[in-house]
């Protein structure tokens, strides 16, 4: 059977913005573990008209088709009453159900309302997924070639359902399938258009495994995606593909999945046992919030100086003066000065140092988005980056933090 997967979710509280469709994220992993192909993402309202007309465009496209959230006790809880009336498929009551809802209400000293047995309405014929965390139990049946399931919309009530049960079913309906295993690959420093370029052959060979760029926050990651019946085999399908890319690009590759340039960083800080101290200007103490945010920090972080001023600058870090007075606080000197100032007094190995012009408007008569990054190392030449970034004030900063992480990384992956 060939797998065309849909999930619907149905509430208009994703609509509003009000929460976040989690709930899709993780049905789409689960079903790429047991080697579905997820196709589309649908969301509706609480509107059972147009709900029908979402299931309408599913059946003609899908067949398999997930619905989460509308299995409630309220009248804006329409899921199951529009899906029987869509495929022909009355709705009757699970007894199991029915009387878990009505001892619930006995062990709680609660008087049950007659709404609440609508949670206990399932469609006729169908397989019943337990609901270990709720009232509402899941669905799921097999109707003219297309499965339809149903699961609850709460995440807590849905991924223990899915997990217990859901895949239990599809495993028995569908059969053995090939697993399918991806891996993400991070790069910083190189743009998404110059390393599409740079692989552009593997990606128009890409047959299985396949490769998908995917670009934010001045980042690039690489999606590889394997498919075999043999996990070992599909992984050792993205080892290669994996290395075959690297030999091109791998200057820039700093880690897997939803690892971070401060995650790696921090890492290699305690396996190099080595300390580092900061000194922002522009960043305003983004590097350390973004490094005191990780666990351990205090092994490897001696401190910080957020200096915003010349007059912090010199009589806090101890800039020369001469230094601000003759080439500004927006230069390579400074950052020079920067750096090995807090690495001195804060007696670590590493001092690091952000200054330059954010925005909104030039200062010292340099342009926005002028960065300049010092790097002071015990017994080596303080190295001092200079860049010219475009964009808000915020994105300056956040590449320029980014940027910062991506040469201390670079420095202590070269460090015996």
């Amino acid at each position: 059977m060939n797998v065309r997967t849909e999930i619907i979710a149905v509430g208009s509280e994703l609509l509003l913005g009000q929460i976040v469709n989690s709930n899709a994220q993780f049905l789409s992993s689960q079903l790429a573990d047991l080697g579905m192909n997820v196709y589309y993402h649908t969301v509706v309202g609480d509107n059972s008209a147009r709900l029908e007309q979402a299931i309408k465009i599913a059946q003609d496209r899908s067949n398999v088709i997930i619905f989460t959230g509308g299995l409630g006790p309220t009248k804006d809880d329409l899921t199951k009453e529009t899906i029987s009336r869509t495929i022909g498929k009355e709705l009757v009551f699970d007894q199991e159900a029915l009387e878990y809802i009505e001892q619930y209400f006995v062990q709680t000293k609660r008087i049950m309302s007659e709404n609440n047995k609508k949670q206990a309405l399932v469609l006729d014929g169908a397989n019943i997924l337990k609901n270990d965390y709720g009232m509402a139990p899941g669905m799921a049946l097999e109707v003219d070639g297309t499965i339809y399931m149903l699961l609850p919309g709460p995440p807590k009530e849905m991924k223990p359902m899915f997990q217990n049960y859901g895949r239990t079913y599809f495993q028995n309906q569908l059969g053995f399938q090939e697993k399918i295993t991806s891996r993400v690959l991070r790069y910083f420093g190189i743009g998404e258009s110059q390393l599409e370029t740079d692989i552009q052959d593997i990606i128009d060979e890409q047959v299985n495994p396949t490769v998908a760029p995917l670009a934010g926050d001045g980042e690039v990651t690489l999606r590889l995606t394997a498919k075999h019946v043999d996990e070992n085999i599909a992984n050792q399908l993205l080892n290669d593909l994996e290395q075959k890319i690297n030999a091109r690009v791998g200057e820039f590759f700093y880690g897997y999945e939803q690892t971070t340039l401060a995650k790696e960083l921090t890492k290699l800080l305690v396996e190099k046992g080595k300390t580092i101290s900061a000194a922002e200007s522009l960043t305003g103490g983004m590097f350390s919030e973004q490094i005191t945010a990780l666990d351990g920090a205090s092994q490897f972080l001696k401190g910080s100086i957020v200096c915003y001023t010349n007059e912090m600058k010199a009589q806090v870090l101890n800039v020369s003066i001469d230094t601000l007075a003759k080439f500004g606080a927006v230069s390579e000197q400074c950052a020079k000065e920067m750096a090995e100032q807090i690495r001195k007094l804060a007696k670590s190995d590493i001092g690091i140092s952000f200054t330059g012009v954010a925005g909104p408007k030039p200062h010292e008569g340099q342009p926005v988005g002028t960065v300049f990054i010092g790097i002071a190392t015990q017994g080596h030449e303080t190295q001092v980056y200079k860049f010219h970034f475009a964009g808000t004030r915020n994105g300056i900063r956040v590449r320029t933090v980014k940027y910062g992480c991506h040469y201390l990384v670079k420095l202590l992956t070269e460090i015996e």
